[in-house]
């Protein structure tokens, strides 16, 4: 099964859209258009770039657009990101940054190269001492979205919020020989420009530069872990914590995205510059690639690269580039080349759950597709006979859901925990509010980034008592961990590192009803059947 581009680019925003920590996103509006609101007095922080003012809010005091880089454009596209210009007026601070280019009619549908900025909140009172910094690297596939308002974090967690806007798609990871060696990962790069950021300027709003925690689901859970093995990113921050970062096809035939979650075979540095070369050629580009390529239209180079899946896209996902990453994140897992950080990492029971199947037809014929000479014995494994109604849906849904999330990510908190301490997590509330790019006729259980519809609510969902209980929980062990690197705090259950020797993960759950077990490997077959077809894993 292979979709179209706008097809494969729709499955990959629906599944990916809730990334964020976020319900209340604004969109991002160019600064060039409407004067942002004025600065509320009191607010200025000298950075080191240049003055910025803000708003003082009664219970968040924020600043937003904040530019940590120069505009990636000119000779600077495709170019490691730049301090930006010194200014001397304090800036206005007031409304969102620009979000980066991407697709319209999947996120912002943004066509501005100016989108290295970032966002930073505290609460009204901070009162005394360094408050903790949370960094959140936000989802959406490498493709689309943009950084989203964490306030409840801020004000709940007593932490301050930075909230980070970074390269994305072609514009983020296109590799080819004209731009040099260790071409691609820039908006890798991007994400570390604004971590140095912090480390230069947090202090000044209150926080503690030796006590950051980057966060993100999907592909924000999937930069977590990039991050974690990047040489590059050492001592940028101390924690981390990854969402929903494995996700793609655990046999490599993926049809929404590149391989680029934490699990992934991520090309290598001569396999992204031959996609490169491939799109450059796609656009008439042969010649003088290089510059040919900065001056094409960025709608131009949007169209071309798609969603990544047609063989002349380019690599619009993380690469092996040799520097920003020197090995994918699973391979550095297994090997112990990681930085000394301290992570929670987990995914939901139910997660990807797409091509979907509705009759058994379908089923076979999706088995088949995926897990080719394994399907016989997957099949066997999950039997449609074992699974109510609609089976055929339940059955593929688990199998996936199995195999690319579930096994993976505990095969990646057992490799981890050998070198780090690692508090390892699932999602197995099945009553989350439904984002809205579900099928509600259908049972989707503790889907994709379910946590994020918990930890900040959208505007007007109502929680029941009982997800009330675990949202509230959730925030408290999130902030708590940036806070002490601990996710045990008052008010929530014992959680316990991950360890060969005590294998537990927090299955988190509704009603008070979250609980440490032992049991996740055997419910979802992962000794027996899905570790030993894992990336970096010894052959059966």
């Amino acid at each position: 099964m292979r979709l179209d581009g706008k097809a494969a680019v729709a499955l990959a925003a629906v599944a990916l859209v809730a990334t964020s920590l976020a319900g209340s996103a604004s969109l991002a509006s160019d600064r060039a258009g409407a004067a942002p609101p004025a600065c509320s007095p009191g607010t200025t922080v000298a950075t080191d770039d240049g003055p910025v003012c803000g708003i003082a809010g009664p219970d968040v005091r924020s600043w937003e657009g904040i530019r940590f880089g120069a505009p990636p454009v000119g000779d600077l596209r495709w170019a490691s990101p730049k301090r930006p210009a010194k200014w001397t007026e304090p800036f206005a601070a007031t409304a969102p940054g620009n979000a980066c280019p991407q697709l319209a009619g999947l996120g912002p549908g943004s066509e501005t190269e100016d989108c290295l900025n970032l966002n930073v909140r505290v609460p009204a009172n901070p009162g005394h001492g360094k408050l903790p910094v949370m960094v959140q690297l936000h989802g959406g596939g490498f493709l689309i979205l943009q950084a989203q308002n964490a306030s409840r974090l801020v004000t709940e967690g007593r932490v301050i919020s930075v909230e980070v806007n970074y390269r994305l798609g072609i514009f983020g990871f296109l590799a080819h020989q004209a731009f040099g060696a260790h071409a691609g990962d820039y908006g890798l790069q991007d994400q570390q420009a604004a971590l140095r950021w912090v480390q230069r300027n947090i202090a000044k709003f209150g926080g503690d530069p030796h006590n950051v925690t980057i966060y993100g689901a999907s592909a924000g859970g999937s930069s977590v872990c990039d991050h974690v093995v990047s040489p590059t990113a050492a001592g940028l921050f101390q924690r981390g914590i990854s969402q929903n970062g494995e996700y793609n096809s655990l046999l490599g035939k993926d049809v929404q995205w590149q391989p680029q979650d934490c699990k992934a075979d991520l090309p290598d540095e001569e396999q992204a510059q031959q996609a490169g070369a491939r799109f450059a050629k796609a656009l008439g580009c042969q010649d003088n690639a290089g510059a040919c390529l900065r001056k094409a239209p960025v709608a131009a180079l949007l169209k071309q690269a798609g969603n990544g899946m047609k063989p002349d896209s380019g690599t619009i996902a993380p690469i092996v580039n040799g520097t920003t990453l020197t090995m994918s994140p699973g391979e550095a897992f297994a090997k112990g080349r990681v930085n000394r950080v301290t992570l929670m990492h987990g995914v939901a029971r139910d997660e990807v759950q797409l091509p979907a199947a509705s009759t058994p037809e379908d089923y076979r014929k999706l088995v088949a597709q995926q897990y080719g000479e394994h399907a016989k014995e997957v099949s066997q494994v999950y039997p449609l006979k074992r699974f109510p109604k609609p089976a055929p849906f339940l059955a593929f849904r688990t199998i996936v859901a199995d195999s690319n999330s579930v096994c993976p990510a505990l095969l990646n908190d057992e490799r981890l925990s050998r070198h780090i301490p690692v508090f390892a997590y699932e999602m197995d509330d099945t009553d989350v509010p439904p984002a809205f790019f579900l099928d509600r006729t259908k049972p989707n259980g503790a889907y994709h980034v379910a946590e994020g519809m918990l930890l900040t609510p959208p505007p007007g969902v109502e929680l029941t008592p009982n997800q009330k209980v675990l949202s509230d929980q959730l925030v408290a062990q999130w902030t708590g961990f940036a806070r002490t690197g601990n996710p045990t705090v008052d008010g929530t259950p014992l959680w316990e590192p991950y360890t060969e020797s005590n294998p537990v993960v927090m299955s988190l759950n509704a009603a008070g009803d979250s609980q440490l077990t032992t049991e996740i490997p055997r419910q979802h077959h992962c000794n027996g059947l899905w570790n030993p077809l894992a990336p970096f894993a010894a052959p059966r």
